[in-house]
């Protein structure tokens, strides 16, 4: 329910701040608008206010909306209704109108992350754990312990923080130096080559590759907590248990364990058990699950851990009003630049299309964000809304940006684009957005299967 109401929501908010500008324009420049509508389909509500011509509509598919005005286009239109009509407006505030509605999903994402960093943002500090071998982080002699100060001279409050800005350079193409304080308090400067990372790298955990690991509290294999009725239980593992051997192999760390589970999906792993004085040998056979295109074993058990270790490690960032919406339009001009970036590389074949998400992904993510706080939907709200800003004003027929283009060429041409020009777009951008629609579709099914 909570991630039905948390999708449902959000889509909500997010079309109908969309439409709202579309509207909110269309009325500014005396145009009569028939209809407002949050969704598609069958109309569940409407409602229309006296002295308004407008009928305000919820309809049956949360997935959309739209506002209809009076087009001669699409219909008769009234002899008393012609000055009121969109295609008779100048071209200037046609475009005006058209462009309204994406721009208003910008003006809602900077609102959102100004509450946001004004509420303050929960984030992890930006400390980093183990540094691989021979990766870019070592070769640039950060180490274990570290925590990042800046990247290029940009402050990093968070682990999440120092992600997004690797990310935007690494889409660059530019230099990193990394300021870094060692556990002794030292401050070092660090020049982190990100050259060796391919596109296909930015399709998994980029930071991975560079060597890069956030710093985690040792986790020792002791039993904390078991799913009820799962492997582990029904084995006999009780909570407070400590592993001590699978098969013979010493564990020392919780992860150890966990990757001796994975590795063994339906074979029987020995077990021996500290539990109190006594050392137990419990049989314990890992469920086989499908996960990534892979099969790994689990048994339904977490780990014993010191909470007040890990809370140590979590940061709030807030700030004042004015340096919250200096940094929340930053914001929104870098994550609509990114999404751009993103796509023009899945354009070139240079990002897997596995990037893009449907409405299965995007409702998944909306129940986990609520779950983990108000902050934590805001930045979802904000970032679904860029990206729904973004993708309208794309080239594409039937979209925001698809008018736009028609708008344009009528500007350069110094007459409207022909009708048959106009209904071979529509046709065009049907069959891209359905291709799209399939992708994300088709992903969403994958990540479901997959686990």
């Amino acid at each position: 329910m909570v991630t039905l109401l948390a999708f449902v929501g959000a889509i909500a908010l997010l079309v109908l701040f969309h439409e709202l500008g579309h509207y909110w324009v269309a009325r500014r420049c005396n145009v009569k608008v028939l209809r407002f509508s949050v969704g598609f389909g069958r109309v569940i509500f409407s409602k229309r206010f006296a002295n308004s011509a407008t009928e305000w509509v919820i309809s049956a598919i949360p997935l959309g909306g739209y506002v209809k005005m009076v087009d001669e286009r699409e219909g008769e239109v009234a002899a008393e209704d012609i000055q009121f009509a969109f295609n008779r407006k100048p071209l200037l505030q046609r475009m005006a109108i058209v462009v309204a509605g994406p721009l208003a999903n910008f003006l809602l994402a900077i609102v959102l992350y100004w509450t946001m960093f004004v509420h303050g943002v929960p984030g992890l500090k930006p400390m980093l754990g183990d540094v691989s071998p021979g990766s870019p982080a070592a070769v640039a002699q950060l180490q274990s312990g570290d925590t990042i100060l800046s990247i290029n001279d940009e402050t990093i409050p968070s682990w999440q923080e120092l992600r997004w800005r690797l990310l935007d350079l690494v889409l660059q193409h530019a230099e990193v130096r990394i300021e870094a304080q060692d556990i002794s308090g030292t401050a070092m400067s660090h020049a982190l080559d990100v050259s060796g990372l391919e596109a296909k790298d930015l399709d998994g955990d980029f930071l991975d590759k560079l060597g890069l690991h956030l710093h985690q509290p040792v986790v020792l294999p002791v039993v904390g907590k078991l799913a009820e009725g799962d492997v582990a239980q029904r084995a006999g593992l009780q909570k407070g248990d400590r592993i001590l051997r699978a098969n013979g192999a010493a564990i020392n760390l919780w992860s150890e364990f966990v990757e001796v589970v994975r590795a063994n999906p339906g074979l029987t792993l020995q077990l021996d058990v500290q539990r109190g004085d006594m050392t137990l040998n419990i049989a314990v056979v890992p469920q086989s699950v499908v996960e990534s295109g892979k099969t790994v074993g689990k048994i339904g058990a977490a780990p014993q851990v010191d909470l007040a270790e890990w809370k140590s490690l979590l940061v709030e960032v807030s700030y004042a009003p004015p340096e919250a919406l200096a940094r929340s339009l930053r914001k929104t001009w870098e994550t609509s630049v990114i999404t751009l970036k993103m796509l023009g590389k899945m354009v070139l074949g240079e990002v897997s299309m596995k990037n893009i998400s449907g409405p299965i992904t995007i409702a998944d993510y909306a129940g986990q964000s609520a779950a983990m706080g108000f902050a934590a939907y805001l930045g979802f709200l904000a970032l679904i809304s860029i990206s729904l800003g973004v993708l309208n004003l794309l080239p594409i027929p039937l979209l925001d940006g698809g008018h736009l283009l028609y708008y344009v060429a009528e500007m350069v041409k110094g007459s409207p684009v022909s009708e048959q020009a106009w209904e071979f777009g529509q046709k065009i951008g049907i069959a891209l957005l359905g291709t799209l629609m399939v992708f994300a579709i088709y992903n969403d099914v994958n990540r479901l299967v997959s686990g």
